[in-house]
């Protein structure tokens, strides 16, 4: 394979307009941008026109399952379907087997992805009730952030005491990321309805049981203690429309202090399909109602959402088949979220200037990521081209996760992603992976 590549022709979408042109990939980078044609020469060329060249998305909530759950994923298989989604980096979670709460398990994961991962990586060190001494040690130019869980979705990773919040808010200094729900509220909804209904709670309720009050209430309070402390802090997958009004979307990303993401699941499905679904869409915080998605899908266009996300967080069919209380929560995304989004874009939705920039600019303007996330000269060339004439039904056969299921197993969507170039590197060409070379660890610029 030539060690640099042309692409042709394409419509190129980035920094909010979309011209048609050429882009030379040479050494990993992005070398020459033109609208008036590059020369051939030796480069390998990939005709484009008809498609469009965009950033690769930036997926900055993963649970890839490594190590200690590796019966559900792997950072291998799961990598492999992120690339073949368009997904070029992730930065992943530190509830693993056992929880990333110690510097040298968190370099234990950065290496084991620099020998498996075929997409660019960053891990989340966990902050829990008494790990602070630890936290601080962390490294900001080389990790994506803290992530702290204000809810009860990884049990010893629970932050649940004032003072220790208080202590993380006011001394970290790096980006902090949250998962917020209150654990109080979901403990005396559990009670309530398992007195109605026993172990047979209806999957119907687990909006009820994480509640848009449970939600408020913690995110409310991360943002009280940022503004208190002024940390910087990122609020994971909003799922109410209540709690968009926390977030402010006149300041420009890069002189925020507090920002907010969305998941793919809570921009998609809502609390009707559950009858359907059941716990295969059962997520922390819940799919709610078409009311709250839709405030949800608002505070994106207008930015008080800056991020859309996936938290892909697979789990075996068989645990999903359990009862209520045991199907645990989450589901894989990495592979359909960006045709989902193209999908949304089709509908009229969004455009597409607005989902490079929620998926890709954002994300690198955010966690300050080093030349990664825009079509620029100089920057790596983490780049898809997506076709959107091109249907696909997801199914069984062409599902890469290592669970080898997906919530939107029957779907078609219309546009496809055709090839994704991992630091100039091409890992998926029209369905077919080329996994030789191994994904960098994302540095930032702090």
């Amino acid at each position: 394979m030539s060690s640099s590549t042309l692409i042709r022709n394409a419509g190129i979408v980035n920094e909010g307009r979309i011209i048609t042109g050429d882009v030379l990939i040479e050494n990993g980078t992005i070398s020459k941008i033109s609208e008036t044609g590059i020369p051939e020469k030796n480069h390998r060329v990939i005709e484009a026109k008809g498609q469009y060249l965009m950033p690769g998305m930036i997926d900055d909530q993963v649970h890839f399952r490594e190590p200690g759950l590796t019966h559900k994923a792997e950072l291998a298989t799961e990598s492999r379907a992120a690339v073949a989604g368009g997904i070029t980096g992730f930065m992943e979670m530190p509830n693993t087997v056992p929880n990333t709460l110690t510097r040298e398990l968190l370099e234990k994961k950065y290496r084991r992805a620099s020998e498996v991962s075929v997409a660019n990586y960053s891990f989340f060190m966990g902050a829990s009730n008494n790990n602070l001494e630890e936290v601080l040690k962390t490294d900001p130019g080389k990790v994506c952030g803290v992530k702290v869980f204000m809810g009860s979705s990884t049990g010893n990773m629970l932050v649940d005491n004032r003072m220790a919040l208080e202590k993380i808010f006011s001394e970290c200094p790096m980006l902090i990321a949250t998962h917020c729900e209150d654990e109080a509220t979901i403990r005396a909804n559990m009670k309530t309805y398992r007195a109605r209904y026993g172990e047979e709670v209806p999957i119907r309720c687990h909006p009820e049981i994480r509640s848009a009050e449970a939600c408020y209430k913690s995110s409310s309070l991360a943002v009280e203690l940022a503004e208190k402390y002024n940390t910087r802090l990122h609020v994971l997958h909003i799922s109410t429309a209540r709690e968009t009004a926390l977030f402010d979307g006149t300041t420009p990303i890069k002189e925020k202090r507090i920002t907010a993401e969305a998941c793919i699941h809570h921009l998609w499905f809502t609390d009707a399909q559950y009858g359907n679904k059941g716990t295969l869409i059962k997520w922390n915080p819940a799919v709610k109602s078409e009311a709250d998605r839709e405030g949800v899908w608002q505070a994106v266009l207008d930015n008080r959402i800056d991020i859309i996300a996936t938290d892909h967080a697979p789990h075996t069919l068989e645990e999903k088949s359990e009862t209520y209380f045991n199907a645990p929560s989450g589901g894989p995304l990495v592979q359909h979220a960006l045709v989902a989004l193209l999908e949304q874009h089709l509908m009229g939705r969004i455009s597409l200037e607005r989902i490079a920039e929620k998926t890709a600019h954002a994300v690198a303007d955010c966690f300050r990521i080093k030349k990664r996330g825009y079509i620029r000269e100089g920057y790596f060339a983490d780049l898809i081209l997506a076709d959107l004439n091109a249907p696909q039904t997801v199914s069984r056969s062409n599902i890469l996760y290592k669970c080898g299921w997906s919530p939107f197993e029957g779907q078609t969507f219309r546009s496809a992603i055709t090839h994704t170039f991992v630091n100039g590197n091409l890992v998926w060409e029209n369905g077919r992976l080329h996994d030789a070379v191994m994904g960098q660890r994302m540095q930032f610029d702090r």
